[in-house]
């Protein structure tokens, strides 16, 4: 993309900014005295449409929106296909276990993908993989073997999983944006700390984890995988030199709130990025932003729904981006 047109995107970004959901927002939404004001009060920020009471409907809408309006900046959406990934992996999961089950009329898939969901469903329902990305191609022919086969739900989805960190790492790998490739590298690293540590609680083997694990640069898997056969004393013993020290200490408490302490630091990694306006760098940043707010109003309405506590809820809050 020419360098103008990215100062006219960013400039359209730094508008859509000033609607992004705020700290003192989410703190209206923490003190809503019911579910129903949640809505209202969402609603009154242009979230969804007029009298939504379905949470996923109306999160769902508002991905629809980022992605749109992303289409309307931006040409060649392959700029994103580090972000778009994961769709395509969870909707390949999606279409073996259907076929598997016999309920190939479903199609609960994901949008925003790189993949159209129905090239993914034909690929699998008539076993022909090169109908799909060269990446895709092995990784599901042995998940839909190792389905088939052994009926282990959980080893097909090891398979996809480990493909979908090595696709998103790869791609960060020959990123020329600086800032896409290390989030690529965050991603998948702190994707193999939480395996590892769901593998030692879950009594996994340890060629298990071996196989679960994707390389990257910044942690040496091996050795991750060895810690995770001793138990979690041994896992925050290796993160602890490495660069990701910092959340060892949240590790220790729990994984829910290391994986808060990874969506934190990438907030905070990506404000900065809104001052790059020569790159595609405030784009992705913006997109991140808006699932992290998706996310955020998620664990609130959902919470308010089920009646969590007020102070069960803000424990699982994130960081705003603006």
């Amino acid at each position: 993309m020419a360098e103008e047109l990215y100062t006219y995107a960013v400039a359209r970004i730094r508008s859509r900014e000033l609607l992004l959901l705020n700290s003192d927002f989410i703190e209206q939404l923490m003190a809503a005295k019911s579910y129903e004001e949640c809505l209202r009060l969402l609603t009154e920020k242009g979230w969804g449409g007029k009298g939504h009471t379905d949470v996923e409907q109306m999160l769902s809408e508002e991905r629809d929106k980022a992605w749109a309006l992303m289409e309307e900046l931006v040409e060649d959406m392959s700029v994103f296909d580090i972000l778009r990934y994961p769709n395509d992996y969870q909707n390949l999961k999606t279409a073996i276990k259907l076929v598997y089950a016999g309920k190939e009329g479903q199609s609960p898939f994901v949008r925003h993908g790189t993949v159209d969901s129905a090239t993914i469903m034909e690929a699998v329902q008539s076993r022909d993989f090169s109908l799909l990305p060269e990446r895709m191609r092995d990784p599901a022919g042995e998940a839909y073997e190792a389905l088939m086969h052994t009926g282990d739900g959980q080893l097909c989805d090891r398979i996809v999983d480990k493909a979908a960190l090595e696709a998103i790492h790869q791609a960060g790998t020959a990123q020329d944006n600086e800032f896409l490739g290390r989030y690529a590298e965050q991603t998948v690293a702190q994707a193999d700390i939480r395996i590892a540590v769901r593998a030692w609680k879950t009594g996994k083997s340890p060629e298990w984890t071996r196989n679960a694990l994707a390389a990257c640069d910044t942690l040496d898997v091996e050795a991750l995988a060895g810690a995770a056969e001793s138990g979690l004393e041994e896992i925050c013993e290796y993160l602890r030199h490495t660069v990701y020290a910092e959340g060892v200490p949240e590790l220790e408490k729990s994984l829910s709130t290391f994986e808060l302490w990874c969506d934190n630091h990438l907030i905070r990694e990506i404000r900065p990025e809104k001052y790059h306006s020569f790159t595609v760098s405030p784009l992705a940043a913006y997109l991140l932003a808006r699932k992290n707010e998706i996310k955020t109003v998620r664990i609130i309405l959902l919470g308010r729904q089920n009646r969590l506590s007020k102070e069960s809820i803000r424990e699982r809050i994130r960081e705003m981006y603006v």
